[in-house]
């Protein structure tokens, strides 16, 4: 790459549909990047299926191309609470943010949480009216909304005053002003992206770069990515990597690979220099967070720390009658090496063997993040057991107990506030401000809350806002043990047969609770196929048959009647087992059963603890 080319590093934040995927081809075609008649691959910031159907950005990309003669590395932002220490670190590399947002929809809560972390570091935005073509557009009133969500953010004079620009990613244009503008290509935007953004902030000195992001490659191994801070980094470099807090190099390696951001891939170079965002290889230990350097920097950079870990789960072997009916039916050794692999790239989970047999013991930020790897894994084929999640507590000087404590916002409408304070306040939260979110009728609630207190939340949050709330949590420190949170108020029923279940079973199970299973579902000794009415477990058959006869009935069969049983999603599921019961996760289903499926083998257990 030419040495005297100017870079700019910016971050992308847009609610996944918001066309973000869209805009981003259409600027690789016009800055020449592709022929017109090239037949583009899916976009590096193309949301997976996942993410599609979460409404979030889960995993962060980078890309780039160039525009008059400066390189423009444009990276995208896991957009949840649980990913906000790799959000923070990302927006660190950067020195601007392209907001866009939806022409009919307007700002939405994912974009708010990425949004907030970036005006707090004092980045200036440029706001994209997308979609501006829609038929259900409504261009005055996003802007105003995209106002007041700066405001209710805090934004200072200077982030307020950001430009605007309107565009249609599908057809290739944006412009300043919607009424006299031409509508031709996206030259407005690239051109305003390049007055706006300061260039790549760099300082004097030998090769820096600090990690921010960890990706395992099946070729290369371990790849870090990051920011070059100073210096320039050549292929075959002797390198070592310095940790905070620590008396000595993590390690020292030859720079195997040096990969660079082209378009939609990452291309093999002999140089790059500061202010790049690149990828390496060669390293085996380094981690995000560390600074890899030449030999005579002996001081690591000054590096956000990693989250730690605050909610474990248990991933076990699925041993229920059913297994291997949907998926693989797999040993504990493959579970592991996959769930191995993925610590290998994603420095926020931590895996280790667990006391019980054929399970391993996984850690991460929160129930969305270690429910997005159980997801994952189901989709490969995976067929697991899975336990309740449990907070990682520490011990202080004393040998006391302290728990992790989360800082929690809560943006809601003012007719909901009652609900929810009431439901914090049972969790053993501790309400520290609440005034005007700064939009009329809204109010923003701040707590610090247990996390063990969140765990199952979330659904109960957006059902008590009608949709409405947004929750934005992040780690805030550990203290004393709040003691005990209420669980569930209600029993189980559990099947004592194996079989399938039966309507005329289930017609008279409905009246002693919730079901959660379909007539003809396949149903075994131990599994919860619904929720007791009362607080105690009761065990059903409801594989049991009407007894024929020779009598003559007016009813049919036919004429039975049972309601649609309730489907927990698995988040749901995961939050609303108790310690005694697991989730039976396969490609086709999510089942609740028993830890221990025999009757009698569980009253043994539950009397030895």
């Amino acid at each position: 790459m030419n040495s005297n080319i100017k870079i700019k590093n910016l971050a992308i934040i847009a609610h996944v549909d918001h066309g973000k995927t869209t805009l981003v081809d259409a600027m690789f075609k016009q800055s020449g990047l592709f022929r017109d008649n090239q037949k583009l691959e899916t976009c590096a910031m193309d949301s997976n299926e996942l993410e599609r159907e979460r409404g979030i950005t889960i995993l962060a990309k980078c890309t780039s191309f160039t525009w008059k003669n400066t390189k423009l590395n444009i990276v995208d932002t896991p957009g949840h609470a649980d990913f906000g220490g790799e959000v923070e670190r990302i927006l660190s590399m950067v020195d601007g943010v392209l907001v866009l947002v939806d022409a009919a929809e307007g700002p939405m809560p994912q974009t708010k949480f990425v949004l907030s972390k970036a005006l707090a570091l004092g980045l200036n935005p440029i706001v994209v009216i997308n979609k501006i073509d829609k038929s259900d557009a409504r261009v005055s009133e996003v802007v105003d909304e995209v106002f007041n969500l700066f405001l209710a953010l805090g934004a200072n004079d200077k982030q307020l005053d950001f430009p605007i620009l309107y565009a249609s990613g599908r057809s290739g244009w944006a412009v300043k002003n919607l009424e006299q503008d031409e509508r031709k290509d996206l030259a407005p935007l690239l051109d305003t992206v390049l007055e706006y953004v300061p260039d790549a902030k760099t300082e004097e000195g030998p090769f820096r770069m600090l990690v921010t992001m960890l990706e395992y490659d099946q070729y290369l191994g371990r790849v870090l990515t990051g920011k070059i801070l100073s210096g320039t980094a050549n292929i075959n470099d002797v390198v070592h990597a310095l940790r905070i807090d620590s008396d000595k190099n993590v390690e020292q390696a030859r720079l195997t690979k040096l990969l660079t951001f082209e378009g939609l891939k990452r291309i093999p170079v002999e140089t790059a220099q500061a202010g790049d965002i690149v990828a390496i290889a060669g390293l085996t230990k380094a981690t995000v967070a560390d600074t890899i350097c030449s030999m005579e920097v002996t001081e690591p950079l000054k590096a956000l720390p990693i989250d730690p870990p605050t909610i474990s789960i248990t991933f076990g072997v699925n041993d229920s009658p059913l297994a291997g009916k949907d998926g693989k039916s797999l040993t504990s050794r493959v579970i592991g090496d996959r769930l191995f692999r993925e610590a290998e790239g994603n420095v926020s989970i931590t895996v280790k063997k667990s006391q019980q047999e054929e399970s391993y013991e996984v850690a991460g930020r929160g129930e969305l993040q270690l429910g997005v790897l159980i997801e994952t894994m189901r989709r490969e084929g995976f067929e697991l057991s899975i336990g309740r999640p449990k907070v990682l507590m520490i011990k202080d000087n004393n040998g006391n107990d302290l728990e992790p404590m989360e800082e929690l916002y809560i943006d809601v409408d003012d007719e909901f506030t009652g609900v929810v304070v009431d439901k914090l306040i049972q969790r053993k939260g501790t309400m520290t401000d609440m005034r005007p979110s700064g939009t009329i009728g809204k109010t923003r609630i701040k707590f610090i809350i247990p996390t063990r207190g969140l765990i199952g939340y979330y659904g109960e949050f957006l059902t008590d806002t009608r949709g409405s709330g947004i929750m934005n949590r992040s780690f805030h420190s550990y203290d004393t043990y709040k003691g005990p949170i209420a669980e569930r108020e209600h029993g189980v029923m559990i099947s004592i047969a194996d079989g399938k279940a039966i309507p005329y079973a289930l017609f008279f199970l409905k009246d002693r609770g919730t079901l959660f299973v379909h007539p003809g579902d396949p149903v075994y000794n131990g599994m919860i196929i619904g929720e007791h009415s009362r607080e105690n477990e009761l065990e059903v058959n409801p594989t049991k048959e009407k007894q024929l006869s020779n009598c003559r009935a007016a009813g049919k069969d036919e004429n039975i009647k049972i309601p649609n049983p309730r489907e927990l999603s698995l988040e749901q599921a995961i939050a609303y087992i108790k310690s005694d019961e697991q989730v039976e996760v396969t490609p086709k289903s999510i089942r609740l059963r028993k830890k221990y499926l025999d009757s009698n083998l569980r009253k043994k257990m539950s009397k030895s603890n």
